[in-house]
């Protein structure tokens, strides 16, 4: 029996009113993820892939489409409700890292659990295993000015990871990276994706790590287009 969709959006339509008129981010997308899978979104800047990772995460409203986390509809939460999910059940990556230039790798994982008030104990635990987790146990007590830009993303990965979420959202985790690098992250997030259950998208436009996903949707001016499966390595 097939997984039930851990993540899912149906028709989504994004509409921009700017002074000189509307701006159609996206069209009618539907998607759907399941656990264990790593679904890519590959498109050119300005296709609209931050748009729905956005609408997906719950940072941004639809114009009209929903968006559903298993059977409870994530675009119909008040702001406390989403507020609640993203700090329990979805976590982000971004391009940029994210971290804070004035606490260590280790103090920078642990802020999603300061958040929600876990124990010291549990939290020291958890931080170090998350840490161990990406590769990072030896470079715990270093800030972010003293990381290379891949240990700074595995610091990011760590941290979304710490609150051992459902939901992975990666929005071009690899932008910022060298191409041997963004490489190994990749196949960091997949690795863990399908060892941990994590239902995962990413987006990208590196057409050089189509080969880590599952399935790819392809966005062009908002609209999307289906690509079949990879093959199995």
């Amino acid at each position: 029996m097939t997984n039930p969709a851990a993540l899912s959006g149906r028709d989504l339509t994004r509409v921009f009113t700017t002074p000189s008129g509307d701006v159609h981010a996206l069209t009618e997308v539907s998607l759907e993820v399941r656990p264990g899978e790593l679904l890519v979104v590959r498109g050119p800047s300005g296709s609209g892939k931050t748009t729905l990772l956005n609408l997906l995460g719950g940072l941004d409203t639809p114009t009209s489409g929903e968006v559903w986390l298993g059977e409870t509809e994530l675009t119909a939460m008040s702001e406390p409700q989403l507020l609640e999910v993203r700090r329990t059940r979805l976590s982000y990556i971004f391009q940029s890292f994210g971290l804070i230039p004035v606490l260590s790798a280790a103090e920078n994982v642990e802020v999603p659990l300061r958040l929600v008030a876990t124990p010291g104990l549990d939290r020291e635990r958890r931080v170090a295993e998350a840490l161990d987790l990406v590769g990072l146990a030896p470079h715990a007590n270093q800030r972010p000015y003293e990381l290379s830009g891949g240990q700074q993303q595995r610091v990011g990965i760590a941290r979304a990871l710490v609150s051992e979420p459902e939901i992975l959202i990666a929005d071009e985790p690899t932008g910022q990276l060298d191409s041997a690098t963004a490489a190994t992250i990749m196949d960091l997030l997949s690795t863990l994706v399908h060892e941990r259950g994590l239902a995962a998208v990413v987006s990208t436009h590196d057409p050089l790590l189509m080969s880590r996903a599952d399935r790819v949707l392809e966005l062009h001016d908002g609209r999307a287009q289906p690509r079949g499966r990879h093959s199995a390595a």
